[in-house]
């Protein structure tokens, strides 16, 4: 299946991209920007905007700040998920605090995951 996208939302998926937050830019300058496999920043997946996307993987990354763990964030993130999976996508979630305290973990579950997820074979993770 195809992933739409509401081309109505680009103007606030560029304004996300300059204001990424401080561990959206922890990660994706200390890991995913040199990652050998495409992965896209805030990317337009029907009306949402998604922190982290590699199509190849089918895989979604997204960061969470408190926002995300009130009963309404938790509530719009299941929603959103639920929606992102009928496409057939993988959504890992991370908090902040893990980008913060667990970094070298966080990268190699995201590497894990897409290897899995295009059947490749495990490779070493020692370097995260």
């Amino acid at each position: 299946m195809t992933v739409r996208k509401n081309s109505n939302m680009l103007p606030r998926a560029k304004e996300l991209r300059r204001d990424m937050t401080p561990q959206e830019r922890k990660l994706w300058y200390l890991f995913l920007q040199k990652y050998p496999v495409k992965i896209y920043k805030q990317r337009i997946i029907e009306s949402y905007i998604v922190d982290f996307y590699c199509a190849s993987a089918k895989l979604v990354i997204e960061i969470d700040g408190s926002q995300h763990y009130t009963e309404s964030g938790t509530d719009y993130d299941q929603r959103r998920s639920r929606t992102l999976e009928r496409y057939g996508l993988q959504v890992l979630r991370f908090s902040n605090r893990e980008i913060n305290t667990q970094f070298p973990l966080v990268c190699q579950a995201i590497h894990q995951a897409i290897q899995e997820r295009r059947g490749e074979e495990p490779c070493p993770t020692s370097h995260f």
